[in-house]
């Protein structure tokens, strides 16, 4: 069973590799509008756009991993991480007194509609997408004790 899913979860990356961003807008915390494809397409910086919601324990220990490391990563690597949330209109009102309590330093985006969850055919959280000059280089879901260092290993060869 873990082959099979390992092998539908190779099969699904390798479908989305080199496929462009979709051009969708959502909303920042301060409801800015942002377009994912256009506003995050600066030539050869890598944007790591990971998509949680606040009820997903996972998705909220890989952040805070990665924001363990956030400021090493990225100086060695041109890079910015883009934190989305999926959370809909009923948990919504949850995600800013998170941000509140978590401080963390990512572009924080709110895809109350789940428009681009949609558009890149994401099934659950977390789900990270890689992105390098507005083509998806990388996909990875889930996320176990120590993924991020996997995540660092990958951006180090993009």
């Amino acid at each position: 069973m873990k082959k099979l899913l390992m092998l539908f979860l190779l099969i699904t990356a390798a479908a989305h590799a080199q496929k462009e961003m979709p051009s969708v807008s959502i909303n920042s915390e301060n409801n800015k509008s942002y377009n994912v494809k256009n506003d995050f397409s600066e030539k050869d910086k890598l944007y790591v756009f990971s998509f949680w919601a606040t009820w997903c324990v996972p998705c909220i220990n890989e952040l805070d991993a990665i924001n363990q490391k956030y400021a090493e990563w990225s100086k060695e690597l041109n890079l910015e991480v883009v934190a989305i949330s999926i959370d809909d209109s009923r948990t919504s009102k949850r995600v800013k007194p998170l941000l509140n309590g978590k401080k963390w330093p990512y572009t924080i985006l709110l895809d109350t509609n789940q428009d681009l969850k949609r558009a890149l055919a994401i099934a659950n959280v977390p789900y990270t997408v890689v992105v390098k000059n507005k083509k998806i280089v990388y996909i990875h879901n889930g996320y176990s004790q120590g993924a991020e260092e996997e995540l660092y290993a990958k951006l180090k060869t993009l």
